[in-house]
Formats: C-alpha cells, structure tokens, sequence
C-alpha cells in the first residue's frame, strides 16, 4: 500500500504551477455565475414562477406525490422548503451579487459552495427550461471550483482536465453515433448557421461562405473535437496546442453563433492547461503576489474526504454513461441507476454538442384577435421574426423562451406540452409570461382567439438583401401544428 499512499499524498498535494491560473479561473468562473444568476433573474418568474409558464410548485407537489419523501432526493433543490416567487427570484439575485463579488476578489469557499446550491436548485425548479448542458457545465465546473479554492491540488487540476476532455472528445463522438448524413458528408456547416436555435447577425455572413469554406469548418471541427482533446493528458507542447485550437474554436463559434456563456466557459476552462509561467509573460509581478486565492492552504482530512468521493463518483459516472450512450455494450441497470446518482448533484455528466444537424428552420408566429379576423402579432425579444430584422446578439445571455420555441417545430410531445401551457398563459394574458416578450399586442385584455402560424425561414444572399434589404425570405407551411414536423 506505499504506491497508494505516495500517490494519495501526491494527488492532495497543492500544486504551485496553477496558483495563479487558479485565481485567474476562480474569476473568470464568478463572472459566468453572475451571467447566468442575472439571466434567470429577469425570467424565472415567467417560465417556473407561480403564473409562469410551468410552475414550478405544481410540478414540486406532483412530483412529492409520486415519489413521497425520496422526491428530495430524486430532484434537490432548496425550493422544496419554498417555492414563492420571492424565493426564486431573490435566489437569482442573491447568486448574482455573491458571483460578482467572487468576480472581484471575494473568494471563499463557503461562498463557492452556496453558488453551486444554488444554481443546482435553479437547475431542478427549472424544469425543462434549464435542462441544458451548458446549466450542467457550469454546475460541474463550480463543484470542482469548491476544491480549487482550498489548494489546486493535482486531483482537482486533472478532474479539470477530464471534464474539459468530457466536453470535447464526447461531442465529436456524438456526431459520429448519431450517423447524421450532414456531418458524415462534411455538409453540416451548409445548414448549422441557418438553421441554429439564436443565430446573428455574423451567423448571415458566416452562411454565405463557399461550400469549401464549410467544408473546411467541418474538418477542423472533427479535429478540435476528436483528436485535440487527447493532447489535454501530453506533455506541455501539447496542452499549449490543445489550449490554442480550443481557443480559436471558441471563437469561431462566438463570433457566428449565439451559445450563451458556454463557449466563454470552455475557453476558462482552458486555462489549467496552462501553468503560472504561461501568464507570468503578460501579468505583472505585482498581480501575480497579489492574486492568490484568499484562503490557499492544505486540506483538511474532511475536504479530502469529500474530494476523492467526488472524484469517484465523477470518473464512475461519465464512463459509465458514456459507454451506455456511444457503446454497443448493455450495462446492468444498476449500473446505470448508480452512474445517474451524480448526474441528481450535476456533477459526473457527458456532453454531446450538436450531435446531429438540421437541414431547415421553421418558425412560429403567434397571433391573437378579438374579433377572429383581425390578427395581432406576439413580438419575440430575440429569435427571428420580421424578416427585415437583423439577427440578434444575445451572447452572454441566455433567453430561454426564445431558444425553446426552436424545439417545438419537430412535435415532440415534451415540447409541445409546455407549449400548449404556453399559450394558455397568453389566453390568460398573464403578466410575467407576456413580460417575456418584447411586445404584447393586447396588453390591457388577452385576446379572445390564438392561433401559430408556422414559416419556412431562409437567409437571403447578398444580392437579395441589397434588392429588399431583407435579412430572411420565408414562406407559409400553415397553422400550427397541422404543418409537417421539422426533422430531425
């Protein structure tokens, strides 16, 4: 047992090649948190408040039913003990403040762990609103960042790097398993920057590259995502080519695609494949004995503790999903159960970005009338509408209702059901769901009749735009949803 004890010390041991990537992260990661907090806080009333779109009380007491007191533990969340629209709200607002001070300077390790209960409540009130991987990328990254703050120990730098790799490798591999004709034909960037859930207006541009040039984009992109992410467990020069491709992949995506704040976050995450000297170049000598996190030190045999269950229970369950996912193999469904306990925490999880591409955009168009003839339009703040309108920059913010508007084209019955509550709440003309839209039509009495016209959209190409000024054409599929569903 001297090998286990030798590497156990090792593995604890901090590391004083990241102390300053640490502080560097610790503040990158507290503005990210302040984004999302403030994101949220200007909508969780509308999607899970109690006249939101699914709130979240009805879904908790229905939930407490079929579970009984396991429920819990099944989804754990602070706002089993309240769930008003106080409470949701100022968890938002108190999250932002203490993010932002984090962001600052203000580290602590209690703080840390109260942002990422939080946010993991956020996560469980939010329902199918907050069902992303970009929610569970954060999670997971501020978990880890609880350890980080103590000592950048080297099981917390490497549970890092496997999460970065997670992020990565796994979603080439996806777009591998899911067999999508656009991404074996490298034709997936022929379509992506058209059809995306929030595109820009540098998405219009991006699509009118040549053919080659996509290409091009796809094979790079195979190659940031299934080849580099090996380098993350090389020798240096590696790490540094990994750190750069991601970096220049990052900003590709930034600079034609609206993705909130996850790109920022893989690039933070980026950073521990860096060392103090990295930055020592161009970060001076008075900033670097400044910026040190406030309460480095060794860790306590409880912290220690809790960090290699931790670690267990990350590595057990990301392989173990991911073989489930991307392997032919069956695993036992306790296996599997066991694996999903980390994913009820948002830590352990497998990511898998844009495994298959759309080929078109459909668009809805809500309308209300009082008299069945006359139709007034419902105005999104974010997601294509009027096709004169520029597409939007929204990055860093996160509008959920617009983006989940996208995934109600394809019919799925879990999507149309909040859809459908959706439009009972406009029926209703209930305050903070029509505060979510940029205009409402009948702000003074809900109209007495609704219905969803459905659009095929298209980028026009620069000749079109310059003949009608438009950014997008579209054409008429029907009423909503007796139209075909979006495929995939």
């Amino acid at each position: 047992m001297t090998w286990l004890t030798q590497w156990l010390q090792q593995a604890y041991r901090s590391d004083d090649h990241y102390t300053l990537i640490s502080w560097l992260f610790l503040r990158i990661l507290g503005g990210i948190y302040a984004i999302a907090f403030f994101s949220l806080a200007v909508q969780i009333l509308g999607l899970v408040g109690t006249e939101g779109i699914l709130p979240f009380h009805l879904w908790a007491e229905r939930a407490y039913s079929a579970l009984g007191p396991s429920a819990w533990w099944h989804f754990p969340t602070l706002f089993w003990f309240n769930s008003s629209d106080i409470m949701l709200f100022s968890v938002c607002l108190v999250g932002g403040l203490l993010s932002t001070a984090v962001m600052l300077g203000w580290q602590r390790q209690w703080v840390m762990v109260l942002l990422f209960v939080f946010y993991l409540s956020l996560t469980r009130a939010g329902q199918i609103f907050l069902n992303f991987q970009w929610d569970y990328l954060l999670l997971e990254s501020g978990f880890l960042a609880i350890f980080l703050l103590r000592a950048p120990s080297a099981l917390v730098i490497f549970l890092f790097h496997w999460l970065l790799f997670r992020l990565r490798f796994f979603s080439g591999i996806a777009k591998l398993a899911s067999g999508d004709p656009s991404w074996s034909g490298f034709n997936a960037l022929n379509y992506y920057f058209e059809t995306q859930p929030l595109p820009h207006i540098g998405s219009w541009y991006a699509h009118q590259l040549p053919a080659l040039v996509h290409q091009a984009g796809v094979a790079f992109t195979f190659f940031s995502e299934l080849i580099v992410p090996f380098f993350i467990f090389l020798p240096r020069p590696f790490r540094l080519t990994a750190a750069g491709v991601t970096l220049v992949m990052q900003l590709l995506i930034i600079m034609t695609s609206n993705h909130n704040w996850i790109n920022l976050l893989t690039i933070a995450l980026c950073i521990f494949l860096l060392q103090d000297r990295d930055l020592q170049r161009i970060i001076p000598v008075r900033i670097k004995q400044w910026a040190k996190p406030a309460e480095l030190g060794s860790m306590t045999w409880s912290e220690k503790g809790v960090l290699t269950l931790a670690a267990g229970m990350i590595v057990f369950s990301s392989v173990t999903l991911a073989v489930e996912r991307f392997s032919p193999f069956k695993l036992p469904v306790a296996t599997i159960e066991s694996a999903l306990i980390s994913n009820r925490l948002g830590i352990g999880n497998i990511y898998h970005v844009f495994p298959t591409m759309q080929t078109e955009r459909q668009e809805l168009e809500i309308q209300g009338s009082m008299d069945g003839v006359h139709w007034k339009t419902y105005e999104f703040r974010y997601k294509p509408g009027d096709i004169a309108q520029a597409p939007r920059w929204v990055v860093p913010h996160q509008p959920r209702l617009d983006w989940m508007i996208w995934f109600v084209t394809p019919q799925f019955p879990e999507q149309l059901r909040w859809f459908d509550r959706f439009m009972q709440r406009l029926a209703e003309g209930a305050p903070a769901v029509t505060d979510l839209l940029r205009h409402n039509p009948f702000p003074n009495e809900p109209p007495r009749y609704l219905r969803v016209l459905a659009y095929q959209y298209h980028f026009t190409n620069f000749k079109e735009r310059a003949k009608t000024g438009h950014w997008w054409k579209r054409e008429l599929l029907g009423e909503f949803p007796h139209t075909p569903p979006r495929f995939p």
